[in-house]
């Protein structure tokens, strides 16, 4: 059966880096589909240095990638099973990496100009560090110039980090989940849909060139292509809360949902195939 969830499945939050890059590639083949022939999407990479102390450091963006090695000596030979084999040297390794990927819609047939950037928010971006300064000074860099961002935030983890001020949101409009648009051909505006955790994700507006028409991009589908294709039905514990934990009316309209379906509580007869009832 499909997530109990009509929306996004808080539970799948665990799992992010797994619904991270699935997202970023199921979102760039959907809108290879529907792009103008001048346009292409392409997946860029970012990596964050990770410490003991979690990711400190701010991402990096490589072309080639260069080691510094702390000692050096000369490299010698010996024989195991009639092979020689040379001698490591051995030195301290650096810190472990982690990537977070992203998108971008580049132009062809004017260089590859950068058209429009496409985030899928993460733990990372939303949470006090210099990977959030980063992100933030990455955010800036895009709207002072000639490409759109579309931010898609799936994630609860964090603060509010998407580019326009949360206190501009009215409160009963402001949802878990949420998508910016900001159209470099109308800087002084963010396009945000509300995303509430008991209604069907919408299909959101990407915006690409000026003179181009806006390309839909139908969340709803993505969620439910990963949830599939990851393999997520079975695995998801229903009966205990998600991490992080859902506040007021979310929390209550989610218990009800589970114990309607029989996924917490009293073990009830499964649901009948189809549309669940939603409230």
């Amino acid at each position: 059966m499909p997530s109990p969830f009509p929306g996004m499945d808080p539970y799948l939050e665990a799992h992010w880096r797994d619904v991270h890059a699935r997202l970023v590639i199921y979102t760039s083949d959907a809108l290879q589909r529907v792009l103008p022939r001048a346009l292409r999407a392409r997946v860029e990479e970012s990596i964050l240095l990770e410490t003991p102390q979690g990711i400190k450091d701010h991402p990096l963006f490589p072309d080639v990638r260069v080691v510094e090695f702390e000692s050096y000596r000369e490299s010698t030979t010996r024989s195991t099973a009639g092979v020689a084999v040379a001698e490591p040297v051995l030195v301290q390794a650096g810190p472990e990496v982690a990537t977070e990927t992203y998108l971008e819609i580049i132009d062809r047939e004017s260089g590859n100009r950068v058209v429009t950037v496409i985030e899928f928010l993460s733990p990372s971006n939303k949470s006090p560090g210099l990977n959030r300064e980063q992100y933030q000074r990455k955010q800036c860099d895009i709207l002072a110039s000639d490409t759109n961002l579309v931010e898609i935030d799936l994630n609860r983890f964090g603060g509010h980090t998407l580019a326009f001020p949360l206190a501009h949101l009215k409160r009963h409009v402001r949802t878990p989940y949420m998508v910016c648009v900001r159209r470099a051909t109308r800087r002084d505006q963010a396009e945000v849909y509300p995303m509430p955790i008991w209604e069907r994700l919408p299909a959101v507006r990407i915006p690409l060139r000026p003179e181009d028409a806006d390309v839909p991009l139908d969340l709803q589908a993505l969620v439910e292509q990963f949830y599939l294709n990851g393999g997520y039905e079975g695995t998801l514990d229903y009966a205990a809360e998600p991490d992080p934990p859902l506040l007021g009316g979310d929390r209550s309209w989610t218990d009800g949902r589970l114990r309607e379906l029989g996924l917490r509580g009293r073990k009830k007869t499964p649901p009948r195939k189809g549309k669940p009832k939603s409230r």
